[in-house]
């Protein structure tokens, strides 16, 4: 059994970070950089926040934020 509290936050949401440039899709200037959980894994991505297109996907840490005890000994 875990002892994880429950999360008050009725949605979970991720940090994006804001990233200079255009949509190649759109052509809009709302690009964001953040780190998704799809098929094949963690990917870290810039996408357009206005069409969802994906400007870069590059492969994230196997297992995305999470760093296991005894790996950074």
């Amino acid at each position: 059994m875990h002892s994880f509290p429950r999360p008050q936050e009725r949605h979970l949401h991720v940090e994006r970070t804001p990233v200079d440039g255009a949509c190649p899709e759109c052509g809009a200037a709302e690009l964001a950089a953040y780190r998704v959980l799809s098929e094949g894994g963690w990917w870290d991505v810039v996408k357009c926040q206005r069409c969802l297109a994906s400007v870069r996907r590059d492969p994230a840490p196997p297992l995305g934020s999470l760093v296991p005890l005894g790996t950074t000994v």
